[in-house]
């Protein structure tokens, strides 16, 4: 099959300058990975810039067959060039064009990235979250919040721009710097203190839960995973336990939540949810990512690894997974023949 890999490197293929820059993207050895490993499985692959371009670089290297029918599909690895909702360009884009893509719809990426929107979501679906409230000058009253508190934008990923403040005399710079420098509301919620559990998902209907991972501070006092980590530039990063030691009641709770969490913001093929557990083992959730990394070093990626998943195997279950939602014709064979063992490891 024709499967392109799109992404946002070139920024310069809009029409105008306008709207808030992404500060997200891909890294190229990551992409030259994911085409790699389509091409191991077996497809037809090709690069492209997610921009203007992409309608008629699609359509020269896909077009439809002499019945009219889809010849290939998207790789989406796009994070969007500006403006609000980035997530969600290059996807509507796609449903525009008829081309089917892996990943969340625009809807799912546009919940997903809104914190606001996805607390509130979590909240009527009876899901756990820290407490929160939404400000903009950072002189509103902050009601039954206790400090300390994080501080963030509203729509960016990646920890940008996090900061944790524990004397509510610093709240007002706090939001003040994030509206400045961002451009749109700061989220203030409640600081979880406790253990940091990534839960990475997989599939649609079934829903494949791979190994928890926790996130592990140590001794450090930042104990909250940072933009220096996430870009492996701290001094102390965090190290990734995987299978996260905890109890099965407490794993099979944390499962759970997480499904109902990537159910209810409509999220599609693969994601992955952010939950912290206080003193007492009750967990809440900080955020699902609808487009999780799958960079080397990932906590996507190593929990994949831990279930059994090569790289490779990763890349192509996700294409199959999306295959299947699309055409509903199951690619499973050509799975096996790549990995060679008949089967693909059941996640723990």
């Amino acid at each position: 099959m024709r499967i392109a890999v799109v992404w946002n490197n070139d920024h310069s293929g809009v029409i105008n300058r306008f709207g808030q820059p992404c500060r997200e993207r891909y890294g190229q050895k990551t992409v030259d990975h994911v085409v790699t490993a389509l091409r191991d499985g077996g497809h037809d692959t090709m690069l492209c810039e997610g921009d203007k371009s992409l309608p008629s670089v699609l359509e020269r290297f896909m077009p439809a067959d002499r019945d009219g029918r889809l010849t290939g599909m998207v790789f989406n690895m796009a994070y969007g060039i500006q403006g609000e909702c980035r997530y969600t360009h290059v996807p509507a884009m796609l449903e525009l064009l008829g081309v089917p893509y892996t990943g969340s719809s625009p809807l799912g990426h546009a919940l997903a990235l809104d914190k606001v929107i996805t607390k509130q979501l979590l909240r009527d679906g009876g899901i756990p979250t820290p407490n929160f409230r939404v400000m903009r000058r950072g002189d509103e009253h902050v009601g039954d919040l206790h400090f300390p508190v994080v501080v963030k934008p509203r729509h960016e990923s990646t920890s940008f721009g996090l900061q944790v403040v524990r004397d509510p005399a610093a709240m007002p710079a706090a939001v003040r710097s994030v509206v400045a420098q961002y451009g749109q509301d700061a989220l203030v919620e409640e600081y979880i203190d406790g253990r940091e559990i990534c839960v990475a998902l997989l599939g649609n209907d079934e829903l494949e839960i791979l190994p928890l991972l926790e996130q592990d501070f140590g001794e450090r006092a930042m104990r909250l995973i940072t933009w220096e980590d996430k870009m492996h530039r701290a001094a102390a990063e965090p190290q990734k336990i995987c299978p996260a030691h905890v109890d099965e009641k407490l794993a099979a709770r944390l499962r759970e939540i997480a499904a109902a969490t990537f159910r209810g913001c409509l999220c599609r093929d693969y994601a992955r949810v952010d939950i912290r557990i206080d003193a007492s083992g009750t967990p809440y959730v900080l955020e699902i990512n609808s487009m999780a990394a799958l960079g080397a070093g990932s906590s996507y990626v190593y929990a994949a690894r831990i279930a059994g998943y090569s790289f490779s195997a990763l890349v192509n279950r996700i294409v199959a997974v999306a295959h299947q939602r699309s055409f509903t014709t199951p690619l499973r064979a050509r799975e096996e023949a790549l990995l060679g063992t008949g089967s693909l490891a059941a996640a723990g």
